[in-house]
């Protein structure tokens, strides 16, 4: 059964880890390029399959004795909070232009980007992590997905005024803060359960 619970604290902990990512700023470079329209559809289908993906590994943690999953997890996001504080800023890569602006050209330049820039990231590894501990795939999936495809429509169409305005240290530290917290809980659940 779908719980908005769920989707919302997983909306909530994928955003703002994602915020600070380079796909901000990808989706930014991309849609001052090209038209926003085309570079989303491409974005947000990349991010579908890796939520997709992470949904499916979290899903087989399931299958493990509960105390040991939690433990896992609860390492997996004391392992993202401090790759969070500890993250350096990443050079901007450059995105080669695609030779038409039709909307395969366009999307397919923005799901290649994403696709490979994306995996294994830190957001999917948490997606992952966020199945296994509600053991909820639809519920973490919309949450996911939904925080991904916020992230990429404000980094495609007002990336820069946001930034105006939200310094991207104090997003960086709120999610590294919310990525601890859940570490502790989980880390808890392992001792005590």
């Amino acid at each position: 059964m779908f719980s908005f619970t769920i989707a919302a604290l997983v909306f909530g902990v994928v955003f703002l880890a994602e915020l600070p990512d380079k796909t901000a700023l990808a989706g930014l470079m991309l849609g001052a390029r090209y038209r926003a329209s085309y570079v989303f559809a491409g974005v947000a289908a990349a991010f579908a399959v890796h939520v997709a993906l992470a949904i499916a590994a979290g899903s087989v943690l399931t299958l493990l004795p509960h105390r040991l999953v939690q433990a896992v997890v609860g390492l997996l996001f004391l392992a993202g909070a401090a790759m969070l504080i500890f993250k350096r800023d990443e050079d901007e890569e450059e995105i080669k232009k695609p030779a038409d602006q039709s909307f395969w050209k366009v999307s397919g330049a923005g799901f290649m980007l994403i696709l490979v820039a994306e995996f294994g990231d830190l957001t999917q590894i948490m997606t992952a992590n966020l199945a296994a501990r509600y053991d909820d795939p639809v519920s973490v999936g919309v949450g996911a997905v939904l925080a991904l495809w916020a992230v990429a429509g404000l980094g495609i169409v007002g990336g820069r005024t946001l930034m105006k305005y939200v310094p991207l240290a104090l997003i960086t530290k709120i999610a590294a803060v919310v990525m601890l917290a859940m570490a502790g809980f989980s880390l808890y659940e392992a001792v005590s359960g």
